[in-house]
């Protein structure tokens, strides 16, 4: 190619029509992946495209102009990149937290698998930022041709958004211009998960005067040891327990002594909310308003005279985790200590520490665990390979096999760690009341249906991402104090059950702590246990019906199949 050809291809005119053509691929890929309606398809599609024409006509120093925009370029690739994972959905607020919150390990393990979506962004995006770097080094200019062309190309293109947003906000019910049109809804987002991190900050602040008022009815003399176990990205769906007809639970399908619960479901499919819905009497209707002022279990096991820890095989992440781990007398983070790719497991030997230097006659204990987070293959030892081949490193519809394998065996390790938990309880003198509740904060979608979703925390759930089990394990002394509780987990255990709000009353209920926040009618050891209808906590922080959360017609195919209510 001729320099001159060179110079014809990179002139300025063609860069003023280029950059609009690039920014708007996005919306022109949500109008076929969002259930929009015509009208709102046409204005998320036309009234981008006229501001993006009109910018780039405002100067003939078109160089400029595009770096300047270079804000939209990378809001343009970061969607790209979303819709390459999830396949649907504009950058969520939760998305954006997401990023402040995941640890740089899991950050590599993740953007290790998205090389395709990467390339095509730099492919799309960079060119042009280079480009106007030529550009505006060489003085470069527009003609105004060029522009008064643009201009009124813009204009023209953008009276026609405007018509197509009225005839959306005439014809589509609940419609918005603040969220219905790229990438203003993403800088909306942007702002309000700005505001969120600061207001999380703030937590210790605004948290400060809360307290539960909570009280022990059992007997001051009693000797009590409560261990609740968050699992992590653990799907019912993969649990032999559960029905799964792989060999994935072989110590807890030996045992006669537990409660399984198959109808579980989450409010939640992202970490950094799950947890603390699990650890705090809220649900999905009040968790925007109340998050910031409300304490955590630990403040009420701390109030009626229990020792408590926090052991995390999880790394510190500035979320409501981390305030809330620090409310319990004891704390320890062994993710962030220098040892490499610690197991669950390790979490044992501190459970048992702690309960046999403690002071106190009752315990309370959170074990927080790595469980089946990507990548698989890292959160178990050599001996728990049980399904091979299971190196599933590279996140692909034709790797799903070993990424299955890999999955499983990580299910295994969860196996162990619950039943060596059970174990450590059982060897505790015979008196001693003791319980065990093992419940994970989400699922995971791992290319289970022709939709190719992989992963979790996508901005609408999905069956795979929500459905998780339950197990309860309640010692022999605890069942003679305490007659009827593990009777009526029993005859709960086939009811519609929500794990964000059914975990914090059961463990009250366990130990017997008086509350004016306690509902006993949530916990699954009550006779009086009330399903609650299912509902969801989107990303706008709003308690949404389940039916109404982005589930498709795969997700509720599953739940009828799974004999799963969602009202």
């Amino acid at each position: 190619m001729k320099l001159s050809d060179i110079k014809h291809i990179l002139r300025p005119d063609i860069l003023t029509w280029i950059f609009p053509l690039l920014l708007i691929v996005p919306n022109i890929a949500l109008c076929f992946t969002e259930h929009y309606g015509a009208a709102p398809s046409l204005a998320n599609a036309l009234m981008p495209a006229g501001i993006y024409l009109l910018l780039c006509s405002c100067s003939v120093n078109i160089g400029r102009t595009v770096l300047l925009c270079t804000p939209l370029s990378i809001y343009a690739a970061f969607q790209i990149v979303l819709l390459f994972l999830y396949g649907e959905s504009i950058i969520a607020i939760d998305m954006f937290l997401n990023v402040a919150t995941t640890n740089f390990g899991e950050a590599t393990e993740l953007l290790a698998n998205l090389g395709t979506a990467i390339c095509a962004v730099v492919i799309l995006y960079l060119p042009p930022i280079v480009w106007s770097v030529i550009l505006v080094t060489k003085h470069a200019r527009a003609s105004r041709l060029a522009i008064r062309k643009a201009r009124l190309c813009g204009v023209a293109i953008s009276v026609l958004g405007l018509c197509a947003i009225g005839m959306s906000y005439i014809g589509s019910e609940g419609y918005s211009v603040r969220r219905g049109i790229f990438p203003l809804n993403v800088a909306d987002n942007t702002f309000q998960a700005i505001n969120r991190y600061h207001a999380t900050k703030a937590y210790p602040a605004t948290s400060a005067p809360f307290t539960y008022s909570a009280s022990s009815i059992h007997p001051d003399s009693e000797r009590e040891v409560y261990v609740l176990i968050i699992g992590e990205t653990c799907r019912a769906d993969n649990w032999q327990l559960l029905g799964y007809s792989r060999n994935t639970t072989p110590r807890l399908s030996g045992r006669s002594d537990i409660v399984v619960f198959p109808h579980v479901l989450s409010e939640s499919n992202t970490t950094h909310k799950s947890v603390p819905l699990l650890l705090s009497p809220l649900t999905a209707e009040n968790f925007g308003d109340s998050i910031y002022i409300t304490k955590s279990i630990f403040e009420a096991f701390n109030e009626a005279g229990f020792a408590t820890a926090f052991l995390s095989n999880q790394q510190h992440n500035g979320s409501f985790i981390d305030f809330f781990s620090r409310q319990a007398s004891h704390c320890r983070f062994i993710a962030d200590e220098p040892m490499r790719n610690r197991y669950d497991a390790a979490l044992l030997p501190m459970l048992q520490e702690f309960i046999a230097s403690s002071n106190s006659e009752k315990c309370f204990i959170v074990l927080h665990t790595y469980g089946s987070h990507f990548n698989y293959r890292e959160r178990y030892p050599e001996n728990f390979r049980q399904f091979l081949p299971d190196d599933s490193d590279n996140a692909s519809r034709h790797n799903r096999e070993k990424l299955i394998n890999a999955y499983d065996n990580s299910i295994v390790a969860t196996d162990a760690l619950i039943d060596e938990t059970i174990t450590t309880l059982e060897q505790l003198p015979d008196s001693v009341s003791a319980a065990m509740l093992f419940v994970p904060d989400h699922g995971e979608d791992i290319f289970d249906d022709g939709r190719d979703r992989f992963l979790h925390a996508s901005p609408s759930p999905t069956y795979w991402q929500i459905h998780v089990p339950m197990v309860l394990w309640t010692s022999p002394a605890h069942r003679t104090a305490h007659p009827g509780l593990h009777d009526a987990a029993q005859a709960n255990s086939h009811k519609n059950i929500s794990s964000s709000r059914s975990v914090f009353d059961t463990m009250l209920s366990i130990a017997g702590i008086n509350s004016p926040y306690a509902r006993p009618f949530r916990a699954v050891t009550d006779s009086n246990f009330k399903e609650d209808p299912r509902v969801y906590l989107n990303d706008y922080n709003e308690g949404i019906a389940l039916g109404r959360a982005g589930l498709h017609r795969e997700d509720f195919d599953m739940l009828e199949r799974k004999n799963i209510s969602i009202r």
